[in-house]
């Protein structure tokens, strides 16, 4: 009798098996079609031959897909072996075939480790054992890091060094820069995505959204070209991602714990920015509140990924951040936030100066608040505004009454501030109802 068995064309590319190794048993129920397909590949890879049966409830298709794959099968229905036990059918098979023993396997799912249950049927000193099992372990969650650069040359490569090293890929989008960044990201282990054209850095993360996307991993994290950001402050973020299950964690530079030495004016900036942006998205409690809206460092969720990936209001510009936080608010994101340490004293950091930054912010934060919160940008000063227009008219009316002269200031702003309140709150019930309209 030969020691081996031919393999059909199903399985070319695999070892043919050996009948001087224990056959291992498995059972077709009506739920492991696909398991079961991939353990017997994967069996036969390592030399073993799989037989198989099928249980009560199983799918008659799966036996004829097994013996397809060239497995052994042990059809209950026709069988000569007259038992109505999956094990016992699958042991006589074997034992009749003249396998020197059989490793069953009557789960659904885990695969069968080959050597340990060789070694355990060595010592056993009976023809059938229970397979030992390989533990499920679930997949561990792909990382990937997304670094928008514009002529970063002299930054780049110690930036993607240093992030690759929490990381399963780092992506650079190269937006249009004219020096030497897309060769230098490269050769540091980096892939590279470029931009014709430098369109932005709203622009550089939406494509890091697309590829994203499109690569399927589960955590985003964005950090900036310049060295700023430390990417050993990567896995914390990823932990609290983890932890919290937000779409979204952020580096703050203000948090407890957080290693940040910052310019008194910048720390002033983006305070006002920070209290708008709050405002802006309708946070009043501080629990609720995002303590550093501009960080740049920040992790994505699957979810968070893909859905910004299709959002084409973030926008090309610096504000792309803060779009991304009204984008959030909409979907009802939950937002998280680490402590981080940002170095502000690299030499080429390519951020547009902190008042133009400053000025573009604050524009798209009353922009969006005209759009978003018209009420709350025009209807509740234009109320104010025409409560102080009756205060002038009742100082108006009451100089007149007392001294029979006629208060020319009161009277123009009493008239200016009740015009200019009517007006406001018109236009923010207008432009209220025509939001609820589009919506």
């Amino acid at each position: 009798m030969s020691d081996r068995v031919q393999q059909s064309p199903a399985n070319d590319g695999i070892r043919e098996v050996s009948k001087n190794l224990p056959a291992v048993g498995l059972v077709a129920t009506e739920s492991n079609a696909e398991w079961i397909a991939a353990e017997i590949l994967r069996i036969h890879s390592r030399a073993h031959q799989a037989i198989v049966t099928a249980a009560v409830d199983a799918d008659p298709q799966a036996l004829a897909f097994a013996r397809w794959l060239d497995a052994e099968v042990v059809d209950p229905s026709g069988s000569q072996i007259e038992t109505d036990t999956p094990r016992e059918r699958l042991r006589l098979h074997a034992k009749q075939s003249g396998y020197p023993g059989l490793v069953y396997h009557g789960g659904e799912e885990g695969s069968v480790n080959l050597p340990a249950s060789r070694e355990a049927l060595k010592t056993a000193e009976k023809f059938a054992i229970d397979a030992r099992i390989e533990p499920v372990t679930d997949p561990e969650p792909t990382v990937m890091v997304g670094i928008p650069a514009y002529n970063e040359a002299g930054t780049i490569g110690s930036v993607v060094e240093s992030a690759m090293e929490y990381a399963d890929t780092v992506l650079v989008v190269d937006d249009g820069s004219t020096d030497d960044t897309v060769e230098v990201a490269e050769a540091a282990g980096a892939t590279v995505y470029e931009h014709d054209r430098n369109v932005g850095y709203g622009g550089a993360l939406n494509s890091i959204f697309e590829q994203a996307d499109r690569s399927d991993t589960d955590y985003l994290v964005v950090l900036d070209a310049d060295g700023q950001h430390d990417p050993s402050d990567i896995p914390e973020l990823i932990e609290q991602q983890r932890e919290s299950d937000a779409e979204i964690v952020i580096g703050n530079r203000f948090d407890d714990g957080a290693e940040t030495e910052m310019p008194l004016y910048r720390r002033f900036g983006l305070f006002t920015v920070n209290l708008m942006t709050n405002l802006s998205l309708g946070v009043l409690t501080p629990t609720k509140r995002i303590s550093d809206t501009q960080s740049g460092f920040r992790a994505y969720s699957q979810a968070a990924i893909s859905s910004l990936a299709t959002d084409n209001s973030i926008g090309d510009r610096m504000d792309a951040s803060t779009n991304i936080l009204y984008h959030a608010h909409s979907n009802d994101y939950q937002i998280a936030e680490v402590p981080t340490t940002i170095d502000y004293d690299v030499e080429t950091s390519n951020n547009l100066g902190p008042v133009e930054h400053g000025l573009t912010l604050v524009g798209n934060i009353i922009r969006t608040v005209e759009r978003e919160h018209p009420i709350m940008l025009l209807g509740v000063p234009g109320v104010f505004f025409v409560l102080v227009g009756f205060v002038f008219t009742y100082l108006t009316m009451f100089n007149y009454l007392q001294t029979g002269s006629f208060p020319l200031g009161h009277a123009l702003a009493s008239t200016t501030f009740t015009i200019t309140g009517i007006l406001a709150s018109f236009t923010g019930i207008i432009l209220h109802s025509l939001e609820l309209y589009r919506q």
